[in-house]
């Protein structure tokens, strides 16, 4: 069906001018990802006030996604009306709904040496200019990089586009304060997903230490960090490990601290939290309370295999279904997935604190020539009760409407892969806690950083002081508009 074109002016009141965003850098996606993009984000948290008009048009036939994995593009082909997929190349499909007929085209990036981000920063401030089959229509971005794009002349306000504050009423409200323009207080992207945190263990491994598996009886014993380091000792005893490396507890403390990595005057500041963090995980590895493996490692996802003798894992809501479920089963013939020995043997508890990880988001990208279509998406996708509870209920993601994941989380729905629980109604509880008030633009960056200093200090390799020094060296030369705290 031949669109009707239509060119809306949106008036933008940008976080940074172009010149600064042509500066900023980028630091790295949460998972997985590694190296050093040796690069400056200063730009993230700008506070220029300059104005801009950019046009976002409708006349576009190419429909641009921009990601870094497939877990939004099988969101999409499941779930958003008239897409169909391409079987011969999954890079591409096709689009008929009453807005037109697109070809859909997935630009996926891997995270790896902040690829993708740097892809987003050579694209998106030539978006406006770019020929119109190759304009980015809509991106996607993570919580720990999320303010960098978001007070940046690159996304556009979406309530301004057409999505209303009554489409987003039931979101949860953190999942819009990350996307929301932290200058002139505009929204710049919506999430599917609300990410709050549990402990995921392994009922046949809870059974052996603790003498049971119910979840609630298991909470009982892990209640605390000190019950939590007892425990450990106990499954030592038993010869398992109660986490597998050393970052598996990390965002359970670093979403619970105090203050912010960098201060308002620019000076790093690490959280007691974080500290606490350090010092679990350095006596973990040296009592073997841990397997010695690194996030996203191939050791790491061998151990939610069959034949691993790893207690528990913290992991928010896309942990579950979308990572440990999946190292949970074994390709069978053709596309074909079957249990591996472990599946329905994994259960949920709170554990010692709540917390968060993750989460992806939609952005609409400035210049876009498909304004309506990526709206639509946005609305169907992130908005509608009766799509989220489909998603939920067919992946066992929890999703960003609240009505829809109380209902689940009242109602009788089991999760095979757990055992018969109902996790979504622990979900649902944790949600609640989420406290992103210490978040900021250089979290992403840090984060990763921190984590990989630290890590010679717990193999033996330097002392903590030398581990911090690195650290602080690092993370200055990531982002030259920050510094050390003075000796």
């Amino acid at each position: 069906m031949k669109k009707i074109k239509s060119i809306v002016a949106l008036v933008l009141v940008l976080a940074m001018s172009l010149t600064m965003w042509g500066c900023g850098g980028g630091d790295k996606s949460s998972a997985p990802a590694t190296g050093n993009s040796g690069s400056s984000d200063s730009s993230a948290g700008g506070d220029d006030s300059s104005a801009a008009t950019l046009q976002a048009t409708d006349d576009g036939t190419v429909f641009n996604i921009y990601c870094w994995n497939d877990e939004f593009q099988s969101r999409f082909k499941d779930y958003y009306p008239g897409y169909k997929e391409d079987k011969k190349d999954t890079s591409k499909g096709t689009l008929s709904n009453d807005l037109g007929e697109f070809t859909v085209n997935w630009v996926i990036t891997p995270t790896d040496d902040n690829a993708y981000q740097n892809k987003l920063d050579a694209v998106l401030p030539k978006n406006a200019d770019a020929s119109a089959d190759d304009k980015v229509d809509l991106f996607l971005i993570e919580a720990d990089y999320a303010l960098k794009y978001v007070n940046s002349p690159v996304t556009l306000d979406v309530n301004a586009m057409g999505l209303t504050d009554e489409d987003t009423a039931e979101m949860y409200e953190y999942t819009k304060t990350v996307c929301t323009n932290t200058v002139d207080g505009t929204l710049r992207g919506v999430s599917w997903q609300a990410t709050p945190g549990l402990f995921v263990y392994r009922r046949s491994i809870a059974k052996d230490v603790l003498g049971t598996d119910d979840p609630d009886e298991v909470q009982s014993k892990l209640g605390s960090w000190e019950d939590f380091d007892k425990v450990a000792e106990q499954a030592k005893g038993k010869g398992y490990f109660m986490l597998s490396g050393y970052d598996d507890s990390y965002r359970v403390f670093s979403n619970n601290v105090e203050k912010k990595w960098v201060s308002d005057d620019k000076v790093i500041q690490i959280d007691d939290s974080i500290w606490q963090w350090v010092d679990q995980t350095k006596t973990y590895t040296d009592k073997g309370y841990n397997n010695g493996t690194s996030l996203w490692s191939d050791e790491w996802a061998k151990d939610q295999g069959s034949s691993s003798k790893v207690f528990g894992f913290f992991y928010s809501t896309w942990g579950i279904n979308f990572t440990l479920l999946g190292n949970s089963l074994d390709d069978a013939k053709g596309e074909e997935k079957v249990g591996n020995g472990i599946y329905g043997d994994w259960a949920t508890c709170e554990g010692p604190a709540s917390y968060y990880w993750g989460g992806s988001w939609i952005c609409a990208a400035a210049g876009t020539d498909n304004q309506s279509l990526v709206v639509d998406v946005m609305r169907k996708l992130t908005c509608d009760a009766d799509i989220a509870t489909k998603i939920t209920e067919d992946t066992q993601d929890y999703t960003n409407n609240m009505a829809a994941m109380k209902a689940i989380a009242e109602s009788d729905y089991k999760s095979d892969f757990l055992g018969g629980q109902n996790h979504i109604a622990l979900f649902a509880a944790a949600a609640e806690k989420i406290d992103i008030s210490n978040m900021g633009p250089y979290d992403q960056g840090l984060n990763e950083s921190f984590q990989g200093a630290m890590k010679d200090y717990f193999t033996g390799n330097v002392s903590k002081e030398d581990a911090t020094a690195n650290f602080y060296k690092e993370a200055v030369e990531k982002y030259p508009d920050i510094s050390a705290p003075a000796e």
